[in-house]
């Protein structure tokens, strides 16, 4: 595991530790004594793209392993569930992208030092775009052709743009461009990684909530959005996902071409979830619940009926040798 250079120097501690434990044969099995019951209240908040997952592995959690234990999961954003984490109302934060350098400066503000937060790369998704099932046009696009019309001013000064002004023999019909809005880390990622940080068409109608997409999306001929595979995986029946050409052939979003070297890779970004490691040496249940995330019955075993990928079972092991050494 590599240490997170590019958010600070917040929780380079703790892979320091997991330096040291990766090289030891310690068990790594949960180390509570058989059968013993805890109770509490997990409080986790975030990104509504990881919120099914999180939302399974909690329930999960909470009906085979500590039903005493309530863990509450939340959806307001990765950028509003940072906000709450930073000032330590929350307990895990998760995100559709990287915690930012000025949320790890917050952080230091408020007391957190380098030892208090674990990051947790918890699975790999894959920023899949929908459009309308009566859209027989566009279901293949070259990334760049994405790209591009999403950027302010590229083919129209008012970003009313057209069908046919990607390709000619396209409709000439205005697209009606939705996405999340600025609350979560998919809208972070798509205009800072995809867009390059270049100004979004001014006509995009971005929401709060997933649903309401798709719902959009749903219902126009020419709407087209953004999200996480999970709610297109979940939403098949509604919209269908554009095959995209990197370069070698249009590829579709799938559980096997989602990757960092697979097909998929231009779009697939990992997510994460923040471990507020203060709560988690101070409340059994907290750590216990984290141990759990990262376990084989955890992201390993939930992320595929999610719409997501899971990592390789070694990375997952290493947080647990962290977690493990907390105590």
């Amino acid at each position: 595991m590599k240490k997170f250079k590019s958010v600070g120097m917040l929780v380079i501690a703790v892979f320091l530790v997991l330096a040291v434990v990766s090289c030891s044969n310690e068990n790594t099995d949960n180390d509570l004594p058989s059968g013993e019951q805890l109770n509490g209240k997990i409080i986790v908040d975030g990104s509504g793209t990881v919120y099914p997952l999180m939302a399974h592995i909690a329930e999960e959690y909470m009906s085979t392993v500590q039903p005493g234990v309530s863990v509450q999961v939340g959806r307001a954003g990765s950028s509003a569930g940072f906000k709450k984490f930073i000032v330590g109302e929350t307990d895990f934060s998760d995100a559709s992208r990287k915690i930012k350098d000025t949320e790890v400066e917050a952080l230091k503000e408020n007391g957190f030092t380098d030892e208090d937060i674990l990051e947790i790369k918890i699975a790999l998704d894959g920023l899949t775009m929908v459009i309308n099932n009566d859209n027989d046009w566009a279901t293949e696009m070259t990334k760049d052709e994405i790209v591009n019309m999403y950027i302010s001013g590229f083919y129209k000064d008012n970003d009313k743009v057209l069908w046919s002004d990607i390709r000619p023999e396209w409709p000439s019909e205005e697209i009606k461009f939705y996405g999340p809005n600025e609350n979560h880390g998919t809208f972070e990622f798509f205009y800072e990684t995809i867009l390059d940080e270049q100004e979004m068409v001014k006509t995009a109608n971005l929401q709060q909530e997933y649903s309401t997409l798709v719902d959009l999306v749903s219902r126009d001929e020419n709407a087209i959005a953004f999200f996480g595979f999970g709610y297109y995986a979940s939403n098949k029946d509604k919209i269908q996902a554009i095959h995209i050409d990197f370069g070698n052939g249009p590829v579709e979003p799938t559980l096997d071409t989602i990757g960092e070297d697979l097909a998929y890779a231009g779009f697939t970004r990992p997510v994460y979830t923040y471990v507020n490691l203060k709560h988690a040496i101070e409340k059994e249940e907290i750590l216990d619940y984290a141990k759990y995330v990262v376990s084989e019955e955890g992201a390993t075993r939930l992320s595929g009926e999610n719409g997501f990928a899971p990592l390789p079972r070694s990375v997952y092991d290493d947080y647990l040798k962290v977690l493990e050494n907390l105590k």
